[in-house]
């Protein structure tokens, strides 16, 4: 009898839906996932994996030699929660909540680890299979996240990009992972929109409020006129290049009775296409300094690279699709649609052929407080059991699929190395505007 992946995975189904259930009630936000990456690492260990860990951040790999020369696929799942304190299962200390369903993705990871160990699992497929568990793919906190950088543990926020520098993905040909998503299908956008990341800090000058506030130069009135202003250039936003400017005050003043001198926004700047990410900073950019201008106060912008515009690989879509196919009762919905949601599986898209398709089992609003994992089945059972009908097409047959796929795909960038030339050429910091007897000298 023929090795089928379903019928296996169908034998850990408690082993799947119990680490959904562990993840979902213990959730972390990037780059503190310690209870959860401890749950996964242990998870892998007792299918008797080697894993190679991150060490000074949460995470880890394996990788599965099936002995037979072929291609290399990554498959991922991600660790990280978001913070939404109103969801009626968050933590109480944190507001950590799975409202983006990453609870699933670890659960459907191990059940292909376990799938994947079985015997005879291996012998139909060629190459090499490598199984990740990665952090902080949920942008936020930024301030704790550029603590990371400038204690030099990390160089890039995201979780993705990280492992993607420190070399955890090379070698590897072809990537994908699932998302969850409401719905009743398995379903593949065209992509996603990337994005910058910003930290804002407004200085002005400190004064008795009451007593005399014409001696302070008021930071928080400098940031709200910032904020108006980027609500000033947002029709200059092409439709076409799906900017969204969303930024939230982090930080407004340390007293009541004292003029802020210091206010801290973060926000991030999507768009489609590298190129209209960094034509929509620019008008941001210009705005908030201009605003900082306006009043006397200075401001640090502090730019870093986000993620990159994903990009599904139409080949991709096709052998997802044909995956599909062999689960029952799901059907395959494909779309034309760019979401303008940004995930760090856009940086592996950029140079590779990846997809970064959904699943159902979700229900409530993406990110809010009413997000829950209502059919473990489809999120984490049948997640599993598509994502291995996907590497079994890849790398069954002496891997002629992969190999056509990676023959046929252009990647935007040649190299990781000249990817991250591209997103570092988006970092900078320090203070715009230098003040002098004659005026004001602006840096942008």
């Amino acid at each position: 009898m023929a090795f089928s992946f379903q019928a296996t995975v169908d034998k850990y189904r408690d082993l799947i839906i119990d680490t959904q259930n562990y993840i979902w009630a213990n959730p972390e936000t990037g780059y503190r996932e310690v209870k959860t990456g401890k749950y996964m690492e242990d998870a892998f260990e007792k299918l008797g994996y080697e894993l190679i860990r991150a060490g000074d951040i949460p995470g880890f790999y394996t990788v599965i030699d099936t002995g037979r020369p072929g291609p290399e696929v990554l498959i991922l799942g991600e660790l990280d929660s978001l913070i939404c304190a109103d969801h009626p299962e968050a933590d109480p200390k944190t507001g950590a909540a799975h409202v983006c369903g990453h609870s699933a993705q670890c659960a459907a990871l191990i059940g292909i680890a376990a799938a994947l160990r079985e015997p005879g699992a291996l012998d139909s497929l060629c190459g090499r299979i490598r199984l990740c568990a990665v952090p902080a793919e949920e942008l936020i906190e930024i301030e704790y996240r550029k603590g990371l950088v400038e204690k030099g543990v990390i160089r890039y926020l995201g979780g993705k990009t990280e492992f993607l520098y420190r070399g955890y993905f090379d070698g590897v040909d072809i990537a994908f992972m699932v998302h969850t998503t409401s719905g009743e299908n398995f379903v593949s956008l065209a992509g996603a929109v990337g994005c910058m990341s910003k930290r804002i800090v407004y200085k002005g000058v400190s004064a008795h409020a009451g007593g005399a506030p014409w001696k302070g130069v008021n930071a928080l009135y400098a940031a709200n006129l910032g904020l108006s202003a980027i609500n000033s250039v947002r029709e200059t936003f092409k439709e076409a290049d799906r900017i969204r400017v969303h930024p939230i005050i982090t930080n407004g003043g340390n007293a009541v009775n004292a003029i802020p001198d210091r206010v801290v926004l973060e926000s991030y700047v999507r768009g489609y296409t590298f190129d209209a990410i960094h034509e929509a900073n620019s008008k941001v950019n210009r705005a908030l300094v201009g605003a900082a201008l306006s009043l006397g106060a200075n401001i640090d912008i502090q730019d870093s690279p986000g993620y990159g515009p994903l990009f599904n690989a139409p080949a991709m879509i096709d052998l997802a699709e044909d995956a599909a196919k062999a689960i029952p009762g799901v059907p395959f919905e494909r779309s034309d649609d760019v979401s303008t949601g940004c995930t760090d599986m856009g940086d592996l898209s950029c140079i590779m052929p990846a997809i970064h398709p959904y699943a159902p089992g979700a229900v409530g609003t993406s990110h809010g407080s009413d997000y829950r994992i209502a059919d473990p089945e489809l999120a984490c059972v049948a997640s599993a059991k598509w994502q291995l009908e996907m590497l079994s097409l890849l790398l069954s047959e002496n891997g002629e699929r992969a190999k056509k796929i990676i023959d046929e795909f252009t990647p935007i960038f040649a190299s990781k190395e000249e990817y991250f030339d591209c997103i570092d050429s988006f970092i900078r910091s320090g203070d715009c505007i230098e003040y002098g007897e004659n005026g004001a000298v602006c840096r942008l």
